[in-house]
Parts: C-alpha cells; structure tokens; sequence
C-alpha cells in the first residue's frame, strides 16, 4: 500500500491526554492512583448550564447552525468580551468552533502557508508545536527561563525574528507555567510584532483564572493596531467546567473570522448545536460559579507550592493563575527513583505513575525537560495525598 502523510506520521499523540489515559485505566482496575495530569477543573458544570441543555434538547433545538456558530451564543462572546476584557467586537468578528484547541487549528488554517516560521515560546502547551508542524509551518522556539518566571522579553523575540516569520502564539496566563505577563510587558512583545507585521494569536482560555490581585490584560486591548493582527482563543472549557461540551471561540478581525468560517464550513461545520445553547447560558448566565472556583484553586496553589517548597530536592515557582505547577526535579536527574535511572523528566513522570502512583506530566512535550507539570485542578484530599507520596517517592524528609 502507499505511503501515509508525511505530516501526519510525524504528528504525536498529545502526552497529557496519554497520561491521563492511562491514569483512568489503573483507576478504573481499582488502584488507588492520585491524578495530577489532566488539564481540566474537578469541579460540575454549574447546573443552570446544564438545566439549558437539556431545556434545548426538550425544545427540539437540534438542527444545523450557521458554520460559525449560532448568532446568539457569538453575540454573548461579544458581550462577555466588553465586560470582562472592554474589548469591541461584532458577531462577524467571532468564530465557535470545537472547543478552543480546534479553534487554533483553524486559525493557523487560516494564517500559515508552507514553511512559513511561527515563533513560539517555552515552555508551551504541547498542541502548539504539533498543530504548527500539522499545517506546514516551522516551529521557532524561544526558551523562558525559570530565573524570568518562565516568560521572554523583546529582545528575545526580535532576535528570532526573520523574513519568514509569520506569528507569534503567547498563552497569557500560561499553560502549563501559569505565569502572567503583565501589560507592560506583552506591549514590549507586542510593538515588536507590529514593527515586523506579524500577527498574534493570544490563547487567553485561563483569562478568569488570575490571583493575588494582579490584572489580566487582553493582548487585543493595547491598541487597535494590535487588536486588528491578534487572534483572541477563548472558551467555556475551563471558566464554567465545560470541557467536555467542547465549545472554543475565536474573536478577530473580519478577514480571518470568514477565512476560519469557511474552512468550519468544508470540514466539521458548527459543534453541537446543544452544547452552543449550553455556552450561551455560561457566557450570558451569573458568573458566580467562576469567582468560586477561582477562590478555592487559589487555596489549593498555596498549599500545593508551600508543600513542594519544603521537599529536599524540588521547587516549584508560584504561579500567578491557570491551575498548574511546574515541579522543577533537575537535583533529581541521575538518581535511582522507583526502580529507574531518572535521566528526564518522561523518566520521573513514569515511575512516579508507576511506583508513587501518582499521574503528573513530564514537560519534555512542552520544551522543558527537566520539570513536570502538576495541576491542582484536583480536591484538596488528592493534593495532600500526593505531596505525601512525592516526599515518599523521591524519600527525603521536609527540609
């Protein structure tokens, strides 16, 4: 037989949803695993949300929409956007896709032709480099210390800069570091993007999720040069518990909202209409349910990085939102840990699976070898559990 793609055979598995897949396996042969890896709230979609769904499905709302979605569910995105963001869109302007990870799908669909460069800093969420590689572009990777909490500066990017580049993709805050940059520092990035005519695309899913009082700030609300070559992705995945409905948005200028509408149009057309009245209820609903939760992950990120700030040979950055850690174990790199030589971090996440039973995700997938990525996305009972079977596992004291 002949050969298949030579784009798709070098397109890998996403490694976060492999843990947790295997995760869910020993879970359900009855071992009592702690889950760390998946990137999703534990928490139920608030009940008006799902009392909406089912008042669609009673009303026979189970037609075809418009490739783009249903023109209420994009008014409500516009709406939510003023609000929480003051940013001005028109229905036109917003594409609903199946959830927010098809959404970069398409726009980089949309936006890169062959061998076109699109810079990308790390570490980054592990789709990023694998959907660039799926449409024909080139990867340029930035790497962000830990020193400069795991962000770059524009001196960075332009240095990365060459006639090729097309795009810059920031996830703000951050997964999997969950570090913010603050307005001053995306419009330093954000300048360099205009002076070179690049666009953005500015993954702002965690936008809710923000702590310690400091401001989330759209990339598209710096100026209207930078609104006009930005690609806001958003969703209700993470803000109302929905990822499972897959509901993801874009909001753009109106050139790339038809370009995404069209290709939506020839390939998977609009999700289900169900889950669209579903995020129309979330977006236009009370926004109670959010502050709540973003109340209770920040109880559970203190407790996580104070415990893992006191185990010999670890450390963790505090992270500014989102609902992740990065565990940096280069101290450990070279030692014997439940029957394996931990030469990376692919080597610690599995025998920490394996043997400390516990799921977490190795960031060798991310661009960032020597750290792991916990999320307390996950009860409080979990999270004690599994900061005492890490001190177990790597078997030092507290310091």
């Amino acid at each position: 037989m002949k050969d298949l793609s030579r784009i798709a055979l070098e397109v890998h598995a996403s490694t976060t949803l492999q843990v947790d897949a295997l995760y869910k396996k020993m879970k359900s042969e009855g071992i009592d695993v702690v889950g760390f890896a998946a990137g999703e709230p534990d928490f139920n979609t608030p009940s008006n949300i799902k009392e909406a769904a089912i008042k669609a499905i009673n009303h026979n709302q189970t037609k075809y929409t418009p490739a783009s979605g249903l023109l209420s569910l994009r008014q409500a995105v516009v709406n939510r956007l003023k609000a929480d963001c003051n940013l001005d869109y028109t229905p036109e302007q917003i594409v609903v896709a199946s959830g927010a990870k098809h959404n970069i799908y398409i726009t980089l669909c949309s936006l890169i032709n062959s061998g076109d460069e699109v810079i990308l800093p790390a570490p980054y969420w592990v789709t990023y480099d694998e959907v660039i590689k799926m449409v024909g572009g080139i990867p340029v990777i930035i790497n962000a210390k830990e020193s400069d909490d795991f962000k770059i500066n524009s001196k960075q990017l332009e240095a990365n800069i060459t006639d090729k580049t097309k795009l810059l993709i920031l996830c703000n805050p951050s997964n999997p570091t969950g570090m913010l940059y603050s307005a001053n520092e995306l419009k330093a990035l954000i300048d360099i993007c205009i002076k070179h005519d690049l666009y953005i695309i500015s993954d702002e899913i965690y936008y809710q999720f923000v702590y310690d009082n400091k401001k989330f700030t759209s990339v598209a609300a710096l100026s209207e040069e930078a609104k006009e070559r930005t690609i806001i992705i958003n969703g209700v995945s993470k803000t109302y518990a929905m990822t499972g409905w897959r509901i993801g948005y874009s909001a753009s200028n109106f050139t790339i909202a038809k370009t995404m509408g069209n290709y939506l149009s020839n390939s998977t057309s609009a999700p289900s209409t169900i889950s669209q009245l579903a995020a129309e209820e979330a977006l236009n609903g009370p926004q109670n349910s959010v502050y709540e939760m973003r109340d209770i992950f920040k109880e559970r990120r203190d407790y996580i990085v104070n415990r893992i700030n006191n185990i010999k040979d670890v450390s963790c950055s505090k992270p500014d939102g989102a609902f992740y850690v990065m565990l940096n174990i280069e101290k450990l790199i070279g030692r014997e840990l439940g029957g394996r030589i931990i030469n990376n971090s692919d080597d610690f996440a599995m025998a920490f699976l394996e043997k400390g039973l516990v799921a977490t995700v190795s960031c060798i997938g991310f661009g960032c070898k020597d750290f792991i990525r916990l999320t307390y996305a996950a009860s409080m009972e979990d999270i004690i559990k599994g900061m005492d079977r890490l001190e177990k596992f790597i078997g030092t004291k507290d310091k």
